[in-house]
């Protein structure tokens, strides 16, 4: 048994290391064909700062590279060792399936941990020094920080865009929120739809909201503002401040994701009830809600999605081990597709939820964990049925 499990062991290490390198190769050539290669055909970058910036997006590219390429790892290594009747002469002499994949299963939890480790603290360090160091040679616009479903930092200011258009002007449901400089939560304001216009110049983006209704926080409580229909902000957006001032939420390691959920929750307060009638209250708080509703929902799509992908690897095993051994086959490159299909259903849900973090109300942030119950369940009933014969 023990030879076996060594046997396994080594096959599956072996291949997980040469299907990790090939897919971290594919996913980093695409950034890097589109981003940094392009700084250095325009002579806006050296050849020394694009290998910098190629080495800071590994951690990064590994967090996606490492789930596939266990999942390919077990279809391969399985598929061959049904192929070859060795899975057939281990039964013959008393060995169930169960037992012989248990260091295999082990391998999976502890790739895992290691995904854990990069998708909540590695991977988004280094996705941001990627991005300050592109902004410093000039791949970033002012314009480009914000996204969409993300909120971000601006001095005293917080602001959150639900849907940014392809012009990269245009966005829907926009807040702006305001804080003191004790760093209360003081003034909301949210508009349907907005314009931004870049000053490169002077490092400043003008935000002008359309539809906007506004809340202000007084010594009696929230009271919206009447007659704001438009709003116009203007933000200094200095590079030499990336670094200390905007985060947007897909950077944030999961502490900071934690802080920023906290930071925003604590920052609405329950309006009073001294001096209004019950209608006036109920409009006040429903308001508050929504609009903390739209602010944390992209924090929380984050951080479910961090925790949620770092369990991947152990349900793409659970199915990766049976498929393979359905499959009977020799050839990497039906294992590969195999790996490709799958992995584009299961991202298929970290999409939708992602799509959807501007609509609290279809709780996104739990979508992000179907695919891991999904696949686990699936390859738990598969790993039963192939241990019994079936």
């Amino acid at each position: 048994m023990r030879t076996l499990h060594l046997y396994l062991t080594r096959q599956m290490l072996a291949t997980l290391g040469m299907t990790v390198f090939v897919f971290t190769l594919v996913l980093l050539l695409g950034s890097v064909i589109q981003e940094v290669l392009r700084l250095v055909i325009n002579r806006q970058a050296t050849v020394g700062v694009a290998l910098h910036a190629t080495v800071l997006l590994i951690p990064y590219v590994l967090g996606f590279s490492l789930p596939i390429g266990m999942l390919t790892a077990a279809l391969l290594v399985f598929g061959r060792f049904s192929a070859e009747q060795e899975l057939t002469a281990a039964r013959a002499s008393g060995i169930s399936l169960l037992s012989l994949i248990t260091p295999v299963l082990l391998l999976s939890v502890a790739v895992s941990g290691l995904c854990a480790w990069l998708n909540c603290d590695i991977a988004p360090a280094s996705r941001m020094a990627y991005k300050e160091l592109l902004y410093r040679a000039g791949v970033t616009r002012p314009a480009d920080l914000l996204q969409s479903g993300e909120s971000m930092p601006f001095g005293d200011k917080q602001i959150y865009v639900g849907k940014r258009h392809e012009d990269g002007t245009n966005f829907d449901n926009i807040i702006v929120a305001q804080y003191d400089r004790n760093g209360q939560l003081e003034e909301l304001r949210q508009g349907t739809t907005g314009t931004i216009v870049s000053d490169p110049e002077h490092q400043q983006i003008i935000l002008n909201l359309q539809n906007a209704q506004s809340m202000k926080h007084y010594n009696d409580g929230w009271k919206p503002f009447v007659g704001t229909d438009e709003a116009t902000f203007t933000i200094k957006v200095e590079p030499e401040a990336l670094k200390a001032v905007p985060l947007p939420v897909s950077d944030m390691t999961f502490r900071q994701l934690l802080e920023e959920r906290d930071k925003i929750e604590r920052g609405m307060i329950e309006p009073p009830a001294k001096g209004k009638s019950n209608a006036e209250l109920l409009e006040t708080r429903r308001k508050l809600r929504q609009m903390t509703g739209d602010m944390t929902t992209p924090v929380l799509v984050y951080l479910h999605r961090e925790a949620a992908f770092s369990f991947a690897c152990i349900g793409f095993t659970l199915v990766g081990i049976p498929l393979g051994i359905r499959g009977h086959r020799r050839e990497t490159s039906v294992g590969v597709a195999m790996a490709l299909v799958l992995m584009l259903i299961y991202y298929s849900f970290v999409v939708l939820g992602q799509a959807w973090a501007d609509h609290p109300e279809r709780a996104p942030y739990l979508i992000v964990w179907l695919p891991n119950f999904i696949f686990q369940a699936v390859g738990a009933v598969l790993l039963w049925r192939a241990n019994r014969g079936l």
